[in-house]
């Protein structure tokens, strides 16, 4: 496999394939959307609403936290994660600004 040369890519860029790579499995859609409705939750909780077992959902919610889209407290034996709204900013930022480009422009 060849290397994948981010050095040649701005900083923001990576960042924005970062997310966007881990955005990229429907287990972690449906993570992000599960934190969305309760706001707040225990890893175990996630487990229980996911048919996945629970070596795969804590790789999928590691996934998630590398890439910056979720934040995790440790409470006793348990973490519990939320939402990291730093990093949504950041993608509501790129995509207004492509949304903005399309909507003015002519195309073939």
């Amino acid at each position: 496999m060849g290397a994948t040369k981010t050095e040649h890519f701005t900083d923001k860029q990576n960042q924005i394939a970062t997310i966007a790579k881990a955005l990229g499995h429907p287990a972690r859609i449906a993570i992000i959307e599960y934190l969305l409705k309760v706001n707040t939750c225990i890893c175990g909780d996630i487990v229980n609403e996911l048919p996945l077992a629970q070596p795969t959902v804590s790789q999928h919610l590691k996934e998630l936290k590398n890439a910056g889209l979720i934040k995790g407290n440790i409470e006793g034996n348990s973490i519990c994660y939320c939402i990291d709204e730093k990093t949504f900013d950041t993608l509501k930022e790129y995509f207004s600004k492509i949304i903005l480009t399309v909507t003015n422009q002519k195309c073939c």
